[in-house]
């Protein structure tokens, strides 16, 4: 979307006269020629890339950012939101001051003291706890923190409150990932630095956007290809890198496994198999084997909507590469046979041996800032620190060990993420503290998620901006943002690298891990959080996780310093890391991976004569998440204000819709309108919604609840909608800013190019 360069400017100049501190105006402007008293050296806070940045401070403040050439990865680059990150901390929407609904939950939030909203907590979950039993308070936690605060997070569930109900938003995100890597290979981590991309013959991309999601890894991709690296791309939609691929599978959204299932097919019909690592390294093949024998090309082009041709092309290229990467994302990812996804790609790499070596892997891209680290460190329902087991004998006597708790009081596991909601619902759940998440635009069926969260009893929320959640909240602690803490980050790598402290909170904000500790010894178990920096919490997460398969024994933070960055699992402080899994033995006992042989399931809602098309959601480049941070910094709202309905031409003919008509989409769930954004580089069966938005445009009023039986992961890429001409905008596009940004943003709903015109294989 092209900017109405008046509109930034003037957003700029605004920028520009308040303290972002106070939000009163400024009588002494950051001016962009004022002299830097220091640069910080950190990272950025959002996706799992972890790009290397400085941050620049002046007069105590954070005016500017400048990408770290020194660091691996991004080796000076930054994308659009890594270049305006700093514009959150110090802007007037931060929270400064606690908030309390002192008169039941019709009244308003208030202003509150600490010591008033702390003691509240502390003296009514202990009430509930009392009467209702301890689980009847949860914990949601979230994968944007550090790995220090999220390790506080599982640690204060089940020590301060003793409540077996404690997760995180990575249920939402990584948790399929999780159960394929886990059932696959035998530990939950990308087996290769994105490096390896440099060594690969062939990058097979199913179900990750990586231009708009991971633009820095773009660069890779493409200097791969200088070398001659061939790139096939699975999508419903022509996504950027899709435009530029050797081989472009434009499937329907759901039928991922089959199509793994059909490519594995083709490889074994023509002798492109690894059959010695698979003697000597797998178990499980032949099984595997007979069941692909019933997905042959014919098949397979009929259920994911594809041409034989382009199936047997895509296996060959794949099957004849000496080295060749799996990358998968939320695409892949978010359905209710997300695991089932994964598995089938983790056979496809493992049945032509491609694990091991420089550019032979499988892995999945991170979406969350500490999507990799936050799913290792026990905030999960079933999780303990290092990816150990809570229900696990040996594992629950090593971390109460460690934690000085008697193993009888240590909770098992409860409750994921998506089944608090309906537990709340049901009363068994009366109360949440949550933090560093925005369900209200990141849970589907957002109707009843609204309703589970206003009937519980207490509500607590920490952020550092009012939400959409925390706009619900009985109580909202003011909490801190990266660039005012320090801790550890676990990249989608897997590489641990460290944020540094630049700034201190606003106002009355406190640093997360204070405010935890501080409640925990108002519960009366202070002596369990006897924390003084971020730097002890790592020193016992680490003794946590000495021995486990996600083991951080051997980093310390000067060991990150040195190394910029350290690789899990580090053993020993002598041990360099371990950028590269499964050179020589998978994460299970013998050492061996495990094929599973998957059967294509269709998606739990499939189009019908009432609900006709297929919707999916994703990311656009200008956003992270919920929206929450991103939709306030003025450049990135002005390049994407609003969401929209993205449909192919043909669709649009039919719909007797033009491009920038207002579309109304309906699901058996809600409905959304938005303009029409009409394209040729989408499947004519599918609708794309991005899913950034709050309130009355978010997507996930449409999307399908229904879960992933092992992972509880909920179906967002796939359910089945209808879509209408509407027959007038809705209400949030009626005032002077949307509309001015409206029609500045015309020239970005232009068709894509020739190339996307003209797609060979669109059935």
């Amino acid at each position: 979307m092209s900017v109405d360069k008046g509109i930034f400017r003037r957003r700029q100049r605004q920028a520009e006269v308040f303290d972002y501190h106070t939000g009163e105006p400024s009588p002494t402007p950051w001016k962009s020629d004022e002299q830097i008293d220091r640069y910080v050296p950190t990272h950025c806070c959002y996706c799992g890339v972890q790009c290397g940045m400085y941050l620049k401070v002046a007069r105590g403040k954070v005016v500017g950012v400048e990408p770290r050439a020194d660091f691996p990865l991004n080796h000076g680059m930054l994308c659009p939101k890594g270049s305006t990150a700093y514009q959150t901390v110090n802007h007037p929407d931060r929270l400064t001051y606690p908030l309390m609904r002192r008169h039941g939950k019709e009244s308003p939030l208030e202003r509150a003291s600490w010591d008033e909203v702390l003691n509240t907590i502390a003296t009514r979950f202990r009430a509930l706890q009392d009467q209702y039993g301890k689980d009847t308070v949860s914990i949601y936690s979230g994968s944007s923190m550090s790995n220090e605060k999220c390790y506080l997070m599982g640690k204060f569930a089940r020590v301060a409150l003793g409540t077996r109900h404690t997760d995180y938003n990575g249920r939402l995100c990584m948790s399929s990932a999780t159960g394929a890597n886990e059932r696959s290979l035998g530990i939950d981590r990308a087996a290769n630095p994105i490096s390896d991309m440099l060594h690969a013959d062939c990058i097979f991309v199913i179900g990750a956007n990586v231009g708009e999601c991971f633009p820095i890894i773009t660069s890779y991709l493409w200097q791969a290809r200088d070398k001659g690296c061939k790139l096939i791309v699975a999508d419903p939609r022509q996504t950027p890198i899709a435009r530029t691929a050797d081989v472009f599978l434009p499937l329907r959204s759901g039928t991922d496994s089959a199509l793994l299932n059909g490519m594995l097919h083709v490889i074994i019909k023509e002798g492109l198999i690894d059959e010695d690592f698979i003697r000597e390294r797998t178990t499980g093949w032949e099984e595997t084997k007979a069941l692909v024998e019933q997905y042959p090309p014919e098949r397979v082009a009929r259920v994911c909507g594809l041409k034989p041709e382009a199936i047997i092309e895509a296996a060959r290229m794949y099957g004849r590469a000496k080295a060749a990467l799996i990358y998968t994302a939320r695409g892949l990812e978010h359905q209710s046979k997300g695991v089932d996804n994964g598995v089938t790609a983790a056979n496809l790499a493992l049945a032509t041996g491609n694990f091991g070596r420089p550019g032979a892997g499988y892995g999945t891209l991170t979406g969350q800032g500490n999507g990799q680290g936050g799913r290792e460190m026990g905030q999960k329902a079933s999780q303990l620190p290092g990816c150990r087991e809570v229900d696990n004998p040996e594992d629950r006597a090593y971390i109460s060990s460690v934690w000085g708790i008697d193993e009888k009081d240590l909770p098992h596991s409860g409750y994921p993420a998506t089944l608090m909601i309906p537990a709340m619902l049901r009363q068994e759940i009366r109360a949440c503290f949550m933090i560093c998440s925005n369900p209200m635009v990141s849970l589907p069926d957002q109707h009843t998620v609204e309703r589970a969260l206003r009937g519980l009893d207490l509500f607590v929320v920490t952020d550092f901006f009012l939400s959409e959640t925390a706009e619900l909240a009985d109580i909202v602690l003011p909490g801190s943002t990266w660039a005012e803490d320090e801790g550890t980050i676990t990249s989608l790598e897997g590489r641990v690298i460290k944020y540094n402290k630049a700034v201190e909170p606003p106002g009355e904000a406190r640093r997360d891990w204070e405010i935890v500790c501080d409640l925990a010894r108002r519960l009366g178990r202070g002596q369990y959080f006897d924390f003084h920096s971020p730097r002890d919490i790592f020193n016992e997460l680490r003794l946590c996780t000495r021995g486990a398969k996600s083991d951080y024994w051997g980093i310390t933070y000067e060991k990150i310093d040195e190394q910029n960055g350290v690789f899990w699992p580090c053993p020993d402080p002598d041990h360099p890391g371990t950028p590269r899994l499964y050179e020589e033995r998978f994460g299970f006992p013998d050492g061996k991976a495990r094929f599973h042989p998957i059967t294509y399931v269709p998606p739990a809602e499939e189009p019908d004569e009432e609900y006709p098309l297929v919707l999916t959601t994703g990311r656009v480049i200008y956003h992270y998440l919920s929206g929450n941070q991103t939709r306030r910094v003025p450049f990135l709202k002005a390049q994407a204000p609003y969401p929209w309905v993205e449909m192919h031409e043909q669709t649009a003919q039919r719909l007797g819709v033009v491009d920038g008509d207002w579309v109304t989409v309906r699901s058996r769930r809600g409905e959304l309108t938005a303009p029409a954004l009409v394209v040729r580089s989408i499947r004519p069966d599918t609708l794309f919604i991005p899913y950034h938005y709050g309130h009355t445009q978010a997507v996930n009023q449409l999307t399908n609840p229904v879960l992933e039986p092992m992972m509880k992961i909920p179906e967002y890429k796939v359910c089945a909608v209808s879509a209408t001409r509407a027959a007038q905008k809705p209400d949030w596009a009626n005032d002077e800013d949307t509309q001015a940004l409206l029609e500045a943003g015309r020239k970005r709903h232009e068709l894509p190019s020739a190339q996307a015109r003209a797609n060979p294989v669109l059935r």
